[in-house]
């Protein structure tokens, strides 16, 4: 648990970093798309520290899917929003209102709630199927995101954010079929294609539209999709007596979580 926090706490303030970063790089042509753009904010501090607490938020992600549910996790990657949100309102001067200090109130609210509940990671290696099945629907997310990218507005933005969302799902399950480098174990490709298919959507849907429409269906794509499958075939439980509480934690963690959604990329 202590892992699947310090990931949110990274990714969140790398987010914030990297947009402090990008807003202080030398403006480019003003003609649209700035590929150059990268290239410049990488020369500064904040952006390569951004970097670094992505990389090492990522290890801390990996632990985590290997010591506890899925469920969990999910949710705490959820919850690196309310981090962005606090740190932005710090660095970045934004203005919280009341009620989105409340939804950082309800998601660590949430997230009490799911440690207290939670049992330990479930010892199940899932059907033989499995495998398979991830790179099936990592595959779909690709064509799924490039039939989205045809739709209007707003619901092109939720629908790129949700095919982005799934794709960190596939990665999460990935992550608890994998043991050791075998390159014959298909969730190990199914990792690398949802997770690069997952970035590349999710960068499409910030550019192209709503980026609270794009966060909140990321939001829930990678949180619900890996919660079921984690309970479903790899045997993720909670302590006796507390799966009530852990669905309610669950739930208002992602809740406050999508309240916060405009900080998906700040």
């Amino acid at each position: 648990m202590v892992c699947a926090l310090g990931a949110a706490v990274c990714f969140g303030t790398a987010s914030v970093l990297q947009a402090v970063a990008a807003r202080a790089a030398e403006p480019g042509t003003g003609s649209g798309v700035d590929a150059a753009l990268l290239l410049r904010a990488v020369r500064q501090w904040r952006y390569l520290a951004g970097l670094g607490l992505d990389a090492i938020g990522f290890v801390l992600q990996i632990v985590a899917l290997r010591h506890i549910p899925i469920y969990v996790v999910g949710a705490a990657l959820a919850a690196s929003l309310a981090v962005t949100a606090v740190v932005a309102a710090r660095l970045l001067r934004v203005r919280l209102s009341r009620a989105e200090w409340g939804a950082v109130a309800v998601v660590c609210g949430g997230l009490v709630m799911l440690g207290l509940a939670s049992g330990e990671e479930g010892a199940q290696t899932g059907p033989p199927w499995l495998g398979p099945a991830l790179l099936v629907v990592a595959a779909l997310v690709l064509l799924a995101g490039a039939a989205a990218g045809r739709l209007p507005g707003r619901a092109r933005a939720l629908a790129l954010g949700l095919a982005a969302g799934t794709g960190f799902g596939v990665v999460e399950v990935a992550v608890r079929l994998i043991d050791g480098p075998d390159l014959s174990n298909p969730a190990l490709y199914a990792l690398l294609l949802g997770g690069g298919a997952a970035f590349l959507l999710l960068t499409s849907a910030l550019q192209r539209g709503s980026v609270t429409a794009a966060t909140a269906g990321m939001v829930l794509g990678e949180t619900v999709g890996p919660a079921v499958v984690g309970v479903a075939w790899l045997g993720d439980r909670t302590r006796e007596g507390l799966t009530w509480l852990a669905v309610l934690g669950f739930a208002v963690a992602v809740a406050g979580s999508l309240a916060l959604a405009r900080f998906g990329e700040p």
